[in-house]
């Protein structure tokens, strides 16, 4: 009997391979974008006619010679790696040497080019299997243009069963919009069928760069927290492990650096959130990620800060040591495989909690409230004057304190800090504090007499159960409950907390009710030291800005606010109209 196993063309391989690289208008976009990266551009522009199947993308990189121009669409041509042990020591986004041979196999492929210093520049068409057809001298600035023309051209089915156009262009620009959060310094000017599309101007940060992404952001909203790292201390090791020879393993050694850094961008969960977790992003070394884990871990960190069946605004980026990582795991390279991946959650967790901490370096707040926003600036609107903000933290030795002035209406804490005066909502601040006591301890604790509830149901003794108390049968439709959560005890209404305890949800969910029925009610006066207490215990929480159930516990009116709309820097002269 005859095999039937034969080996496939070689042109049905290359097709097998381009399938998996490029799979779309989008997977080009990203291919060419991230080969501009790596050579170092600085300004990208893409033009796109999706009804012609065309892209071009130029940029302003170090450009390629003649020779490299001849090389860079053949069969897993790259300059980034060399060997298998290059595997291990990725700092670039593309490696594979695959998507310019691919594009040749499923579309036309042009490229311009000038290397940085070079007195010509060169013109290149590539044939299928990225052989080269023409080569013209060409006038071109230094740097790359890339053309690719009539793409799925050969493969009309391939064209059939993408989405539409405009959906085509709806992923381009999610595309791009991941790109550029990773390198905020770059300049994009994106095209569409030779009109300008949309544009995304360098920043500094990528905190300041979001609010173009998201225009419903403002930067008051978002928190941005920069923190270097230590590596994992078996990361020398495992490298060690992985590569095969002795030099290479020295040479791992000593690439390795004591430090990786963590950029977080958060948006502050008292301000702004999502319908859905569509924007909690995780990028590693310039590339965003799809990783399961991490982004659970971030979800984790917001727990109970948010309102219900609402998620976070967060944009992770973590620069770590290339041998930390494994990218080999999928053709896009959207997923990976990350080593110790338990020590990069517990630096994540920390770094969410500093965000969303308030401390000295994130006190001067811009007023986030719409109603009084628009009242500071109709003020403001109707005078014309200078205003020159002083330091706040002048003469103040602790930036960080909040000292209590009064109270309105039995609810809220009025509160001073050098910066201006906070009005704290008492109740939800002590709720916050006492669910996380709470959650640090949560402690039951024996009750004499019992307390006897009446016409439970089966589900309900069994969720009493389920959160750790002793109930048991006292009579015909009647329970005695001995031990209950400590915070209860002085409770005159533990009975109907009890009951409400009763009616389902996990631990964290009796915790947050244990916490709202113990803490002080609005309508109950305080003296000046019940207040600082408080107001000194609420700002150690972990998570100060919300309560458990993601309510706003504080509003800040900044003295430079305050200043402007009362306009104590008009000259005397101008105040009386001279």
């Amino acid at each position: 009997m005859a095999s039937t196993i034969q080996a496939l063309p070689t042109e049905v391989v290359y097709l097998i391979t381009a399938g998996e690289v490029i799979d779309s208008l989008a997977s080009v976009v990203r291919e060419l974008v991230e080969n501009s990266l790596d050579a170092g551009a600085t300004r990208i522009v893409v033009s796109l006619w999706p009804q012609q199947w065309r892209i071009r993308v130029a940029d302003n990189g170090c450009g390629m010679n003649l020779d490299d121009l001849q090389q860079a669409a053949t069969a897993h041509s790259t300059s980034k790696i060399r060997s298998s042990a290059d595997l291990w020591k990725i700092n670039s986004l593309g490696f594979r040497g695959e998507a310019l041979h691919s594009l040749t196999t499923l579309a036309n492929l042009e490229i311009l080019s000038r290397t940085v210093g070079g007195k010509l520049g060169w013109r290149i068409s590539y044939g299928d299997g990225g052989e080269v057809v023409q080569v013209e001298v060409t006038a071109i600035a230094p740097g790359t243009v890339v053309t690719v023309s009539h793409l799925f051209g050969n493969c009309s089915s391939r064209r059939q069963g993408l989405p539409t156009a405009a959906q085509q262009m709806k992923a381009v620009q999610a595309t791009i919009h991941q790109i550029a959060l990773c390198h905020p310094h770059v300049t994009w000017q994106i095209w569409q069928n030779d009109r300008q599309w949309f544009t995304i101007c360098p920043a500094a940060t990528t905190g300041q760069l979001l609010p173009q992404i998201l225009p419903q952001v403002r930067q008051g909203d978002l928190q941005e927290v920069k923190l270097e790292l230590p590596n994992p201390p078996n990361s020398c090791t495992d490298a060690i492990n992985r590569l095969s020879t002795p030099h290479s393993c020295t040479d791992a050694i000593n690439r390795l650096s004591p430090n990786s850094s963590l950029n977080l961008v958060v948006g502050l969960p008292d301000r702004t959130h999502r319908h859905r977790p569509d924007w909690v992003r995780v990028a590693i070394n310039g590339r965003m990620v799809k990783t399961p884990e991490l982004e659970q871990t971030i979800l984790s960190a917001f727990h109970k800060t948010l309102p219900r069946d609402r998620y976070p605004i967060c944009f992770l980026h973590l620069a770590i040591s290339p041998d930390q990582i494994n990218w080999n795991r999928n053709p896009a390279k959207t997923e990976i495989y990350l080593n110790e991946i338990i020590y990069w959650q517990e630096q994540i967790t920390q770094a969410i909690n500093q965000a969303l901490s308030i401390s000295s370096t994130n006190l001067k707040e811009a007023v986030h409230t719409t109603r009084v926003s628009k009242l500071l600036k109709a003020a403001e609107a109707k005078g014309g004057y200078n205003f020159n903000p002083q330091n706040p933290n002048k003469d103040h030795k602790n930036p960080n304190s909040l000292k209590a002035v009064a109270q309105v209406s039995n609810t809220y804490i009025v509160a001073e800090h050098p910066g201006g005066m906070w009005l704290v909502e008492q109740h939800i601040a002590h709720e916050r504090v006492l669910y996380e006591q709470l959650c640090d301890n949560w402690q039951l604790v024996p009750v004499e007499p019992a307390i006897i509830l009446y016409q439970l149901s089966p589900a309900q003794v069994s969720q009493l159960q389920r959160i750790g108390l002793e109930i048991e049968p006292f009579g015909e439709q009647l329970w005695a409950v001995r031990n209950i959560p400590a915070p209860l005890q002085q409770r005159d209404d533990c009975a109907e907390a009890i009951l409400e305890l009763s009616w389902g949800g996990d631990l964290q969910t009796a915790q947050v009710a244990v916490a709202c029925r113990s803490a002080i009610r609005n309508g109950t006066p305080m003296n000046q030291q019940e207040m600082q207490t408080l107001l000194d215990n609420w700002q150690r929480t972990r998570n100060p800005r919300t309560c458990p159930h993601g309510r706003p516990i504080y509003l800040s009116l900044e003295e430079s606010a305050l200043a402007r709309f009362f306009r104590r820097n008009w000259v005397i002269g101008k105040s009386h109209g001279i």
